[in-house]
């Protein structure tokens, strides 16, 4: 029997593809209205990026396709992303946020920290390259909440990064939030992403067997998560 789809009591028109329910709106206007387990998501990092850009180690800069509809600034940080973050602290029972290093100070103080780690990172930070990516959790832990035993909160990387191939500055690989939305919430629950980007939260959360609710105010961003999570439905994903 099929599973119900995944819902949030919104007022606004959410389009429904599949356990997957999507709103092209600003998260504060959705946010206060969503139904869901978990709270699973990648906000911008506010470090004045505008497009997608990469640092060579010979000091070269790789410009790709995919920027922004907003500043990504730390004013944006304050005035958006975390008070998101804290109406995402009520609808929830936990959370999992990966802030970036920049502006981790001006989130609320998280239950946990965590880290996607990787010796070889070429991002470049103020104090050389940046070799990992904290992990703020919030709530509690739903494998000790239902008594399953602890599991790891940090994890290295071992998966190809593939985050390139999307049209957006800052998309994770698939393989890092398949990770994080196993590690963050349990099969069958409602994982939410009020940042939904490109929508590699609900590719991670179809091939996890979790329902996805997922936020997205730029149009072009939102067609692009829209069509690649069709794509994951109409395919399917074996384990």
């Amino acid at each position: 029997m099929r599973r119900p789809t995944a819902v949030a009591s919104s007022s606004l028109l959410g389009v429904v593809l599949g356990d997957c329910t999507i709103y092209n709106a600003d998260c504060l206007d959705v946010l206060p209205s969503i139904v869901c387990d978990y709270v699973i998501t990648d906000p911008p990092y506010g470090v004045e990026l505008t497009a997608k850009r990469a640092k060579q180690r010979g000091g070269g800069v790789t410009a790709r396709d995919g920027e922004y509809c907003h500043e990504d600034t730390p004013s944006y940080v304050k005035s958006v992303v975390v008070p998101a973050i804290m109406i995402c602290q009520q609808i929830s029972k936990g959370m999992a946020v990966t802030p970036g290093t920049r502006n981790l100070h001006l989130y609320p103080i998280p239950a946990d920290m965590g880290c996607f780690f990787s010796a070889a990172g070429t991002g470049m930070g103020r104090w050389g390259f940046t070799c990992m990516q904290p992990i703020l959790y919030y709530g509690k832990d739903p494998y000790l909440a239902k008594c399953l035993g602890s599991r790891a909160n940090s994890t290295g990387q071992t998966y190809p990064n593939d985050a390139n191939e999307q049209p957006h500055p800052c998309a994770k690989p698939i393989r890092m939030m398949q990770w994080l939305v196993s590690r963050a919430s349990l099969e069958g629950d409602i994982v939410c992403d009020p940042f939904m980007g490109s929508g590699t939260t609900a590719i991670a959360c179809i091939r996890g067997r979790r329902k996805f609710v997922g936020i997205e105010k730029d149009p072009e961003h939102f067609e692009n998560a829209r069509k690649r999570i069709e794509r994951e439905l109409q395919q399917g994903y074996m384990i």
